[in-house]
């Protein structure tokens, strides 16, 4: 009972997001679910999360996740991520650091991993990335000088014998990484809930923790 452009308007404010968007990346991970725990085909699963074209399809999944939908049901069936998961190679640019402390609720029971996007909402592989074992201190050097959004992510414990473990999140507002300066940044990483869309980005060195969840 309220105008399209005052739901738009709405919706973006509270999810971050446009609709179009978030039912994207809705489609999207129910796409990597079946990749992952069903044996039918990609032309299939485009089919049945509502995409007319296999090609579209494909081509969105690739720019969502980072990995086509062959090569991402072969790394949820335990192959090593292509590359060994190693982030886009930074080149000879300009670069700063990042560095401060994750903390999660609940705890979490995996590493963390802290990777830098160039998109509030990460899409693909990101620019660099680290593994830490646990909660704490850390610190992401070198960094390309450039604006950037910080992600944290992290398994966390499951609720009971029937619910699967959660996956822990946290994002940073935009960052502006500056060459030869570290910027601190603070996370607390804990579970999405209804107004946040699918993380949909392969997370290396977690990945195929995360399948199940």
């Amino acid at each position: 009972m309220i105008s399209k452009f005052h739901f738009l308007r709405t919706f973006r404010r509270v999810t971050g997001v446009t609709p179009g968007r978030f039912l994207s990346a809705v489609r999207i991970h129910e796409a990597k679910h079946l990749l992952s725990t069903t044996t039918l085909s990609v032309a299939e699963i485009s089919v049945q999360v509502g995409y007319g074209s296999l090609g579209t399809f494909t081509r969105r999944f690739t720019e969502c996740v980072g990995l086509s939908p062959t090569a991402y049901r072969r790394v949820a069936q335990g192959e090593p991520l292509p590359g060994d998961g190693e982030p886009r190679p930074l080149r000879d640019r300009p670069a700063g650091s990042l560095s401060g402390t994750i903390r999660a609720v609940p705890r979490a029971d995996s590493p963390v991993l802290v990777g830098v996007f160039d998109s509030p909402v990460p899409r693909g592989l990101p620019v660099t990335s680290q593994l830490v074992e646990e909660p704490g201190p850390w610190r992401l050097d070198p960094v390309p000088a450039g604006r950037w959004y910080l992600l944290a992510a992290a398994i966390g414990p499951a609720v009971d014998d029937r619910h699967a473990p959660s996956l822990l999140v946290g994002m940073s507002d935009e960052l502006r990484v500056c060459p030869g300066r570290n910027l601190p940044v603070d996370l607390t990483i804990r579970p999405p809930d209804w107004r946040y869309p699918p993380l949909l980005s392969v997370l290396p060195g977690i990945e195929r923790l995360r399948v199940t969840v």
